[in-house]
């Protein structure tokens, strides 16, 4: 079901010639390997970073280390500047940015282990959505993965 899902957002982008980037963090790579997965889907997906560590969301991204330390790594500023970067860096229509706490360990009562910002960004603007998946590592990432899918079915320019 959810690589049929992939499959149709390939064709309907390839369609209309969108392209999209995303930079991973909590997902590490799950979500690019999906997308990629599917034949054609070279045609859309550019490129996927994993940003595991703060270093990399920083060297990489250029995320600003003053929003780490403000707002902590897992916050909707973090996940905006990776969704932005991204897709700035990449020239294409959409960046992604995901940023979160997997678990079972990491959690805080402010955040919550299952915590996780998705950005969205495009020319026009870049929202953050924040949920909290209270699941284990795998189903959090498939989680995950069904938010985007939901956001790219919605999309259109």
């Amino acid at each position: 079901m959810m690589l049929e899902r992939i499959k149709k957002i390939i064709e309907e982008f390839t369609e209309k010639n969108i392209l999209i980037a995303i930079a991973e963090s909590c997902t590490g790579g799950y979500i690019s390997h999906m997308i990629t997965n599917i034949s054609g889907s070279s045609e859309v997906f550019e490129r996927g970073v994993v940003c595991y560590s703060n270093q990399a969301k920083i060297d990489l991204l250029n995320v600003n280390p003053k929003s780490i330390e403000k707002f902590g790594a897992v916050s909707d500023s973090v996940a905006n500047q990776l969704a932005t970067n991204i897709r700035k860096l990449s020239n294409v229509d959409i960046g992604i940015g995901i940023t979160g706490i997997a678990g079972p360990t990491g959690g805080t009562p402010e955040k919550p282990v299952g915590l996780v910002y998705i950005g969205f960004s495009t020319k026009k603007e870049t929202n953050v959505m924040k949920f909290t998946f209270k699941t284990d590592r795998i189903d959090f990432k498939k989680k995950v993965l069904e938010k985007i899918l939901q956001f790219l079915e919605d999309f259109s320019l």
